[in-house]
């Protein structure tokens, strides 16, 4: 029997398992699937722990998740197209969940396929190498619980191990003498420990963004966002200002490259990942930038190098959940024999050489949300994933952009219709500054 080994129980490596398991429910016959989760249980980023550095195991802690973080997207945008937020709730809920109900609706899909017996949990992947004279791959891995190393063997590889847990960490002249805190997004867990002070959040995407409106919302005397090409540009709270790139670090002051300056109790790093495969050799391990176009992958998930390896959900993203979900399909139906590869590596190169012009003719928003969603709409044109309007995913986007020009910290205030189901959202009972509590027993409170 072929045998598929997937790396990782997050988001995309459970769209993968999914994506097989609704072809088996369909009558298809299919391989074996092994998924390999380092964490405990499945959920990946959205698989929260208080712990930073290294996790239970002495490996570095995976999750880069947060307390109190809310979908910083409108959840019509990410919803899968065969399991709706309606259909797990019993109810149409607002538009930008938090975190637990997140976790509790990406759970939900995986428990009603009944996947979770194909996950190997606890067991880190050491490496994987590929034997060309037999045309599959050897994966080691380390199973945590009993503390035994071993062998098996695959002939494809699905890698679905995300990039947003490699922080990129900068160095700053005088960060070694700081008088105080300095921690990376990665590590970044509780917004109440920054209350009353002077934090300044390195960065001006979308982590440099959140982090900063979450100690804002929990009680920091002052946020000072700082950038290297261009602000954020939104109209920011009075206690909120942003400068050019920092420059260096004396005691506890800040320096900035418009010769301004600012004491700060801490420092907060929203400096980007890294694409990470430490159990890759060179010749399977990508090697990209964070980009729509991602190089080296044919259709964005055939690695063009080895057309028996593939890489899931390591685009930029406008589109998440139902983009991996589209990807997984796709992957599928090509290991199903239903899609076939072009044999020849230059047609592979080139399908990518076009991806990365067609990206860089624009750097308009609007064109890069458009540019995603054409790449969904193109996998699952040719797979039987359910359909949906990703057109109006994308005006959802558009939207989403315009209410947080209109008002940053009130924009998740706002509601949406669903794609899937043609249902309103209904307005949160609690404005999303005022709303403390991110339970999700707070947040389904009628």
């Amino acid at each position: 029997m072929t045998r598929v080994a997937v790396i990782g129980a997050g988001p995309s490596g459970l769209a993968m398992l999914r994506a097989f398991q609704s072809a088996a429910k369909k009558g298809a016959e299919i391989p074996e699937v092994v998924c390999f989760e380092k964490q405990s249980d499945w959920g990946g980023l959205w698989n929260y722990t208080w712990r930073t550095g290294v996790d239970e195991n002495g490996e570095p802690v995976h999750c880069s998740m947060y307390r109190y973080l809310w979908t910083n997207g409108p959840k019509e945008g990410l919803e899968f197209a065969d399991y709706s937020f309606e259909e797990h709730f019993g109810k149409q809920i607002a538009s930008y969940p938090p975190r637990a109900v997140m976790m509790d609706y990406i759970e939900g899909r995986v428990k009603k396929a009944g996947v979770r017996d194909w996950i190997r949990f606890s067991t880190v992947v050491r490496f994987v190498e590929y034997d060309a004279e037999a045309g599959d791959f050897t994966v080691t891995v380390h199973d945590m619980k009993t503390d035994s190393v071993s062998k098996q063997r695959f002939d494809h590889v699905v890698c679905a191990s995300g990039h947003f847990s490699s922080p990129n960490v900068p160095d700053y002249p005088g960060f070694d003498t700081f008088y105080g805190r300095i921690v990376h997004a990665h590590d970044f867990r509780e917004a109440r420990e920054f209350a009353g002070q002077d934090i300044l959040v390195v960065g001006s995407s979308y982590s440099a963004e959140d982090i900063g409106s979450q100690c804002w919302k929990y009680g920091a005397k002052s946020i000072t966002s700082c950038y290297r090409s261009a602000p954020m540009g939104f109209n920011w709270p009075e206690n909120w200002e942003e400068k050019p790139a920092l420059v260096k670090v004396e005691g506890k002051t800040a320096f900035f490259a418009d010769g301004s300056a600012k004491d700060v109790d801490a420092i907060i790093l929203c400096t980007g990942y890294r694409h990470y495969f430490p159990f890759l050799p060179d010749d399977l391990r990508l090697k990209t930038g964070n980009r729509l176009a991602t190089a080296d992958l044919y259709k964005g998930v055939v690695y063009v190098h080895n057309p028996k390896l593939f890489y899931l959900g390591m685009q930029d993203q406008w589109f998440t959940f139902n983009m991996f979900d589209a990807q997984a399909w796709y992957v599928r139906d090509i290991i199903l024999g239903r899609i076939e590869v072009p044999a020849d590596k230059a047609v592979l190169l080139a399908d990518v050489a076009e991806r990365e012009a067609r990206e860089e003719a624009s750097d308009d928003v609007k064109y890069a949300i458009r540019y995603q969603g054409d790449y969904v709409k193109e996998l699952i044109a040719d797979t039987d994933y359910p359909d949906f309007d990703v057109d109006g995913a994308c005006y959802a986007f558009f939207e989403w952009k315009k209410h947080k020009t209109e008002d940053i910290m009130g924009f998740r205030n706002n509601s949406y219709r669903s794609l899937i189901t043609g249902t309103m959202a209904p307005k949160h009972h609690t404005p999303w500054k005022d709303a403390l509590d991110d339970s999700m027993e707070a947040y389904l409170r009628n």
